[in-house]
């Protein structure tokens, strides 16, 4: 009789956990089917356009030293454009003092001819 009672028990045991896990599951993809509504609803929506002619090009770059590192920046001088792994110090003297003020550079082929001048 005794048996009786510990197989009822176990059964009783896996019935509960089979339901705590189905419980479990169903409240996981609640949780995550209301996140992605919520991103939904929160993503900007982005428009394609399209324009005749030349695309507006950027108006230059800035170089600067940003924690002994050379940091390429967009024209208004706060957004980084790239991030470089050139050192400040292995620059010539005259071109860390340009650094230190800010040098600009007019098109991206100038850019990309000073990073790899001096990325070696």
């Amino acid at each position: 009789m005794k048996t009786k009672y510990v197989i009822g028990f176990f059964c009783i045991l896996l019935f509960a956990v089979l339901l705590l896990t189905a419980g479990y599951q169903l409240s996981y993809r609640h949780v995550m089917d209301r996140q992605a509504a919520r991103a939904e609803e929160t993503a900007p929506t982005t428009e394609s356009i399209s324009a005749e002619g030349e695309a507006v090009q950027e108006e230059g770059y800035y170089l600067s030293e940003l924690q002994g590192y050379v940091v390429v920046y967009l024209s208004d001088q706060t957004t980084i454009y790239e991030f470089t792994e050139i050192p400040v110090l292995d620059l010539p003297e005259e071109v860390q003092q340009e650094l230190a003020s800010g040098k600009y550079v007019e098109t991206a082929e100038e850019l990309y001819g000073f990073l790899e001048n001096y990325s070696s």
